[in-house]
């Protein structure tokens, strides 16, 4: 198992439909035909063939991170995988900053499950079978063949580092970008700054072990408040098995239709019913 490298491949809902449901998920989910069904596979490839210049020291660049307490937002999710295919999944989302991701899958006009995310453990309640799953991030890691944690799985959604800047990174310049270069165990992370406003347009990680990779391009920057905020999350995992040596590509988009930063807290409802049975 591959136990060095940490990505956010499974930040929202994707965690209940393909690690839990199988395919069962796909078909309680109302696919509206007149939605954006733009294939999810058409993520821009990597710049990995740019030649880069000499490192910058570290401190001469500064990333624009987003500060919140509370943020509330409206999504839709697609994903594509070896074993599912589903497009704008609608998605409710609040998040306590450092603490707590929530979710909320909705269909036909009614709730379909509800997911909580803290950096202790994910739990995700499926309200058609009425069944729930539980999951430590060491299970999701084996599943996945990489290592998860929280700060990544927030990182996906906000645009912010999901390693912090110091620590030995190092910076060079790419073309119309500054590379933020980290070494964490075997993990190699490039964060791809643009040049014009100084966010995040690209985080890349490779295992260096098994060159098993994840990409996630940020798209379409909307000012919220006073933070630029990217309303479209694009990531990308290949990684191969490890019983037949395959390499299996899994696409997923997150498509944010509003989102709001708030001081307030929103409340995070999550109660399973004693009737619910407990599957993993």
């Amino acid at each position: 198992m591959s136990n060095s490298i940490t990505i956010g491949l499974v930040a929202m809902s994707l965690l209940w439909f393909s690690a839990c449901h199988k395919q069962r998920t796909s078909k309680s989910i109302n696919k509206n035909p007149a939605a954006d069904t733009t294939l999810i596979n058409t993520i821009p490839p990597a710049a990995d063939t740019v030649k880069a210049t000499e490192p910058e020291p570290i401190g001469s660049i500064e990333i624009k991170e987003i500060d919140f307490d509370y943020l509330v937002a409206k999504s839709k999710v697609s994903f594509k995988s070896k074993t599912q295919d589903f497009d704008n999944t609608n998605v409710n989302i609040r998040m306590k900053k450092d603490s707590i991701i929530w979710l909320s899958v909705t269909g036909v006009g009614f709730e379909v499950a509800r997911g909580i995310i803290t950096p202790d453990s994910i739990v995700f309640m499926d309200k058609i079978h009425k069944d729930y799953f539980v999951f430590s991030y060491q299970q999701l890691s084996k599943q996945y063949n990489f290592d998860l944690n929280f700060p990544l799985l927030q990182s996906v959604i906000i645009g912010n580092l999901p390693f912090p800047k110091g620590d030995g990174g190092r910076f060079v310049k790419e073309n119309d970008s500054y590379v933020l270069k980290q070494v964490k165990d075997s993990l190699q992370i490039d964060n791809y700054l643009s040049e014009e406003n100084f966010k995040l347009s690209r985080i890349k990680a490779t295992e260096i072990p098994t060159q098993n990779t994840f990409t996630l391009d940020y798209q379409d920057y909307k000012v919220v408040k006073t933070f630029l905020f990217p309303f479209t999350s694009l990531i990308n995992l290949n990684v191969r098995s490890q019983k037949d040596q395959q390499i299996n590509e899994t696409n997923m988009r997150i498509k944010h239709n509003k989102v709001d930063f708030i001081n307030e807290n929103p409340g995070f409802p999550f109660n399973i019913p004693s009737s619910y049975k407990r599957k993993r």
